[in-house]
């Protein structure tokens, strides 16, 4: 018995570590551009049935409750909370961000498309509109060397004025993709996230249409991490960790007053 409980709050330890990670983490990104804080869920270990609730008590009555004995704790996963970031201005013709759901869609070196809310974008040597990685934004979008007065509209749309020209063009237009469940989408790091089986098929198509935010220009999302929660779930979970850690000394001294005693 004493070794189940033993395991039992190692359980409880271990998962309260893992929850740590998460906040340090979240804590850790709270300058990020576009970052997303993560919240870890917990779910129970398998029970051990030792009486079924309605088992006969007697031959004349049953058991009202019966009598389960938990194993434990897990982390199930970490859930992604997608709520809109702070946006601030920056002034930067080609700084944008998303004000509603959505997420820019870009190239990774390998070919893979990727999805982020980062768009801190520049202009390529070759002209193209690149993340702050270099990797191209799709559907891409050439920037004419010497190009002015560049303006990037609600609706993803691109444009500026071309030398030699009186009137401004229009470039190419930045879509923002979204997903089913976007909750699914997995992340690789460097602010990206790609498609899973979990997130469903990226819709592609126009800013502010069929639930997509707008495209703000000269604007930044920052991270929608609140320091003041975090530190809140921080010194929840570290007083979590020492209760189980607490259950251990107990349950080892109860083990070695058997041991000396009985």
């Amino acid at each position: 018995m004493g070794s189940a409980a033993l395991h039992i709050a190692r359980t409880g330890i271990d998962a309260q570590d893992k929850r740590m990670r998460v906040i340090a983490n979240n804590l850790a990104n709270v300058n990020t551009t576009g970052y997303k804080r993560d919240r870890a869920a917990f779910e129970t270990l398998a029970y051990q049935t030792v009486t079924a609730p309605g088992a006969p008590s007697t031959s004349q009555s049953n058991y009202a409750t019966g009598l389960n004995l938990g194993t434990g704790v897990r982390i199930q996963g970490t859930e992604r909370i997608d709520t809109q970031g702070t946006l601030a201005t920056t002034g930067n013709s080609l700084d944008v961000a998303l004000d509603g759901d959505g997420y820019f869609q870009v190239t990774l070196p390998s070919g893979q498309l990727a999805y982020t809310r980062a768009g801190n974008f520049s202009r390529s040597a070759q002209g193209l509109l690149v993340t702050s990685a270099g990797y191209q934004v799709q559907p891409g979008v050439t920037i004419p060397e010497g190009a002015t007065s560049i303006t990037i509209g609600s609706d993803g749309t691109v444009s500026a004025t071309i030398a030699g020209q009186t009137e401004s063009s229009q470039l190419g237009q930045i879509q923002v993709a979204i997903f089913p469940n976007s909750a699914g989408l997995q992340s690789t790091g460097d602010n990206f996230l790609i498609e899973t089986a979990a997130s469903g098929a990226a819709n592609l198509g126009i800013p502010g249409q069929d639930g997509r935010g707008n495209v703000r220009q000269g604007i930044l999302e920052g991270s929608n991490v609140n320091v003041v929660e975090e530190l809140v779930d921080m010194i929840e979970t570290q007083r979590a960790y020492e209760v189980n850690s607490k259950v251990i000394q107990a349950t080892d001294e109860m083990l070695q007053y058997a041991n000396q005693n009985i």
